[in-house]
């Protein structure tokens, strides 16, 4: 196990990749903190499916854009697994809708930027006091980030696009103790995003104009996190991981 003892707080981790996240570090010794905003039913089923392969967890509800459920989550972290945070994987984030300039007004703009990338500002800021040298921090951009984004999207891609040039300036930052930031940038992954906000037929031209001819799998995703996490990646920080099947090169 790549994480025994450690604890991994991840956030968004009640679904789909974020689930996936949770689960991994679980099966990899950690004791997780999942958090999740709007849905019990599946922060209750996240922890069950940790609790089957034989891991520890705790759920906390909560908006990662507010501060004080942040404190909260914090709070619940130290309460459940004491006073340090080995692993931090900010996964929280969303699209929101598809929407052209024209379409958007500051309150959409602000929420945008809020949830994507204010978010992992708050959540970093309040848990690096409890991450010490050997610490990994991992960020979600996207692979919108480097290519501006599908239709309706490029909001959300120039949030993405934030979060990468502050994952290489947390690098610099942090790197003096001991403490690793890195992001990753899916693309295609076969879930619930693309299946809200991706038409069938876009996601099947995009699928075969991938070299590997597939989306990717949520799982795939998590195995990336979980090396990223652990000592066996100890000299990476600062980079923006491309996982798209080859559809993108950076």
């Amino acid at each position: 196990m790549k994480l025994k003892g450690k604890t991994a707080v991840v956030t968004g981790g009640a679904r789909d990749i974020g689930r996936e996240v949770a689960i991994k570090l679980a099966k990899e010794g950690a004791n997780v903190v999942v958090n999740y905003y709007l849905s019990q039913e599946d922060g209750d089923a996240t922890l069950k499916l940790i609790e089957e392969v034989g891991g520890n967890a705790i759920i906390v509800q909560g908006d990662m854009t507010k501060q004080a459920d942040i404190d909260t989550l914090v709070s619940e972290s130290k309460k459940a697994f004491g006073e340090e945070v080995h692993v931090l994987v900010n996964v929280a984030g969303g699209l929101i809708a598809r929407k052209t300039i024209e379409e958007m007004d500051v309150d959409f703009f602000d929420t945008m930027i809020d949830v994507n990338f204010k978010s992992v500002f708050l959540v970093t800021k309040a848990f690096k006091p409890l991450m010490k040298s050997g610490a990994s921090i991992i960020n979600f951009a996207s692979q919108a980030g480097r290519d501006g984004g599908g239709p309706g999207a490029a909001l959300y891609a120039s949030a993405k696009g934030a979060v990468m040039t502050y994952t290489r300036g947390l690098a610099k930052e942090f790197g003096p103790q001991g403490i690793r930031v890195n992001a990753l940038c899916p693309g295609m992954i076969a879930t619930a995003f693309h299946d809200t906000f991706t038409k069938p037929e876009v996601r099947t031209n995009v699928a075969n104009g991938t070299p590997l001819r597939r989306e990717g799998k949520a799982s795939e995703v998590a195995d990336l996190v979980a090396y990223l996490a652990s000592d066996e990646s100890s000299f990476l920080t600062g980079n923006n991981i491309d996982i798209n099947g080859g559809l993108a090169f950076s």
